[in-house]
């Protein structure tokens, strides 16, 4: 079985350097290639949205390429710590049939997303989990040739919301897949662990996904957050120049925005980062 682990990653972002480094290594493990973009593949027009949206938001389109050439594809954001001691997903859910991944439904309240997207496509028969409807993250998803979840997206069909509502590739694809009665499962929170499970042990987790602020104090630290963990876990597996170049790259990002934030002078808001900020 021919197997992919895909991500988008655009520039020399250390966090994306550090969760390249991560697949990398999880790739050789389970017997995967590895497939990066890091230019986009499926242009569209972004223009006045009510809401945040990005144009690499439809990058994800590519899933349904690669299964053209691969049996499985893992789709991983390039905001996810894969840990070195992270379990093969591909042999934990088997089912060829399914779209796998992670129902935040279960923590978020995602009925307005759902009352949005139907808004503008139509209503479809909506599952639920435990009177919740289901709402899958669309950071990390497993899929197989088999099942016909990205036979069914459209471009076209996300140029006309991209600018209408919220999480619009995300609402998209849970639209389609329960339109078209699509095969689905939830993965185990351990494979898309977010810091709405809280902070406790999430290093222990398979997959960490440093969604939004990540587990930081704001999303300002988020990489420096991701290096920190990053480091922490792969000190005994990457070499110690390149994890301390990660750390550096990253330190000196965050302390450009910090600059750029606060009109004070910029030897003074480094030692405070410097007294403050764990890194």
């Amino acid at each position: 079985m021919k197997k992919a682990i895909f991500t988008l990653a655009i520039g020399d972002n250390p966090m994306y350097r550090a969760a390249i480094k991560s697949f990398e290594i999880y790739a050789k493990k389970v017997g995967a290639d590895l497939i990066v973009s890091d230019s986009l593949h499926y242009p569209i027009k972004i223009e006045n949205p009510l809401y945040n949206a990005s144009p690499a938001w439809t990058e994800k389109l590519r899933i349904g390429a690669l299964l053209e050439e691969y049996d499985r594809v893992l789709y991983v954001d390039a905001d996810v710590l894969i840990t070195p001691t992270a379990r093969d997903v591909f042999e934990l859910y088997p089912d060829t049939s399914k779209a796998y991944w992670f129902n935040e439904g279960v923590k978020q309240e995602r009925a307005p997303d759902i009352a949005m997207i139907q808004g503008v496509l139509g209503e479809v028969n909506w599952p639920e989990r435990d009177s919740r409807p289901v709402y899958y993250n669309a950071g990390i998803i497993l899929t197989s040739k088999q099942c016909p979840l990205f036979k069914k997206t459209d471009l076209d069909d996300l140029q006309e919301i991209c600018n209408r509502i919220t999480h619009y590739d995300q609402s998209y694809f849970n639209y389609t897949l329960h339109k078209h009665n699509i095969s689905h499962e939830s993965l185990d929170k351990s494979f898309n662990r977010m810091d709405m499970f809280g902070h406790e042990d999430y290093l222990k987790a398979d997959f960490i996904h440093y969604a939004g602020k990540g587990y930081a104090k704001n999303n300002r630290r988020r990489d420096v957050q991701f290096i920190r963990d990053f480091a922490q876990l792969y000190s005994d597996v990457v070499d110690e120049i390149e994890i301390k170049a990660l750390k550096e790259h990253a330190w000196t990002l965050y302390l450009e925005k910090i600059h750029k934030k606060y009109p004070l002078p910029d030897f003074f808001l480094t030692q405070l980062c410097k007294w403050f900020v764990p890194r």
